[in-house]
């Protein structure tokens, strides 16, 4: 149990605290539940930067940190249905809850092989996309909540911020797919699909 795990384990402790502060409905919610994101979205820079630079790449690491990814942006997208942002969200989950089951099946399959499977480069930016979309998500609900508390007449920037994060949202479901069939592609002998 290195640092760079320890980081990630921390990831995953702090999944649950995020998705609290983001369906509790107490005053600057939103702002908390974006603190608490962007702290743990920074551990999966730290943990990464830490085990290549001492050389503490571990198969528990390579193992658990894409597990703790997929925790902290699932349980952000399963907070926003519930905080009803629109049917697309709806439709994005569920893209992305797929990608992680079929990911999570090829690397049950890889492990039972003696095969540890690491995240790779598609997989990295299809996080990265969606953890800044989820923080534009967060931002744009936070100021809407200050707006509403101080300047109610206020919404201006209501429709394009909407947009734009939509945009977002779609772009990380995109490369959702894009990486999870780049994924069962790269790993077709896992699942006896040499031809593929």
């Amino acid at each position: 149990m290195n640092t760079p795990n320890k980081l990630t384990v921390m990831r995953m402790i702090l999944t649950p605290f995020f998705l609290l502060a983001l369906l509790w409905e107490f005053p600057f919610h939103y702002w908390v539940a974006l603190g608490i994101f962007i702290f743990a979205s920074l551990t999966d820079m730290w943990d990464g930067k830490l085990a290549r630079k001492y050389n503490l790449i571990t198969d528990f690491g390579k193992f658990l940190d894409p597990i703790a990814d997929k925790m902290l942006t699932t349980a952000a997208f399963l907070g926003f249905i519930q905080l009803d942002l629109g049917v697309g969200v709806v439709w994005i989950t569920f893209l992305v809850l797929m990608r992680e089951f079929m990911v999570a099946s090829v690397r049950m399959l890889a492990a039972a092989k003696g095969t540890v499977i690491a995240a790779d480069i598609w997989g990295k930016v299809k996080t990265v996309v969606q953890m800044v979309a989820v923080i534009m998500v967060l931002s744009f609900e936070g100021f809407m909540e200050l707006f509403a508390r101080f300047c109610p007449s206020f919404t201006l920037l209501n429709a394009p911020m909407v947009i734009l994060y939509n945009i977002v949202l779609w772009a990380s479901a995109v490369l959702t797919v894009i990486s999870g069939v780049n994924y069962l592609v790269k790993n077709k002998e896992c699942l006896g699909l040499k031809d593929l």
